[in-house]
């Protein structure tokens, strides 16, 4: 009993950190994927070049549409606004990196998992379903205009 009550008291004083954590996770992240989408809309047509190289339907209207979902959702996740949402679309949009640029990881995940999560989108998908999954945290405009509706469920 001793030690349960022990880790009890533990587990509350980590889970001041959630906050800190999640903050930290948007903000870096969020500052990634906006460069990124900034870099793939101000040089569109290389961006769309690569894209067609990848056999990416509709090239240039897909960089348009990534690069905009990058930007948009990335500062989203920086001020913490509507940050399920963004979490969501930079899942999707790096789920399609994955399955685009990086299929050999994809295809061997369970063989060889260091090549998956080495990739790039690897860490840009994880942020990402984070968020998703736990939401922005209490240092954030969601919580500030949504309030305890964005908590996430205990």
């Amino acid at each position: 009993m001793k030690f349960q009550s022990t880790y009890q008291r533990f587990a509350s004083a980590a889970n001041f950190l959630q906050p800190l954590v999640l903050l930290v996770l948007r903000v870096y992240w969020g500052w990634q994927f906006a460069q990124t989408g900034w870099g793939k809309l101000t040089h569109l047509e290389r961006t769309a070049q690569y894209f067609d190289s990848l056999h990416i339907p509709a090239p240039t209207f897909s960089a348009i549409a990534t690069g905009s979902t990058e930007l948009i959702g990335g500062a989203l996740l920086v001020v913490g606004l509507l940050s399920r949402f963004a979490g969501l679309a930079l899942g999707t949009v790096m789920v399609v990196a994955f399955l685009t640029t990086e299929t050999e990881a994809v295809h061997n995940l369970f063989n060889d998992p260091d090549k998956f999560t080495g990739a790039t989108p690897f860490l840009f998908l994880l942020v990402s379903v984070i968020i998703l999954a736990f939401g922005p945290g209490s240092l954030s405009l969601d919580r500030f205009v949504f309030g305890a509706a964005n908590k996430p469920a205990k």
